[in-house]
């Protein structure tokens, strides 16, 4: 996914999540309470997901949508996908 490599909001977000995880281990590190520990978590989560919208909307455009693609191609971008979904739905 080369594409992917040009989009530095997407590095971005990975550095606020990475400063999310860190907020999480401090907050358990230091005994915070439970509600912010799962309140840190919780935001997480979300961050994550979001990341993921962007990923997998991005290859649904460069590998199933985009004008031009072979059959074949296509088929591969798509089976990729899947396999993504199906490994997150889990």
């Amino acid at each position: 996914m080369a594409h992917l490599s040009s989009r530095p909001d997407l590095v971005a977000r990975v550095h606020r999540i990475a400063g999310q995880v860190a907020a999480v281990e401090k907050a358990l590190a230091t005994d915070a309470p439970c509600a912010t520990v799962l309140h840190r978590v919780a935001a997480v989560r979300g961050a994550v997901n979001g990341l993921l919208d962007e990923v997998i909307a991005e290859h649904l455009k460069e590998h199933v949508a985009l004008p031009g693609l072979g059959d074949d191609e296509r088929a591969a971008g798509a089976e990729e996908l899947l396999a993504v979904i199906r490994r997150y739905a889990k």
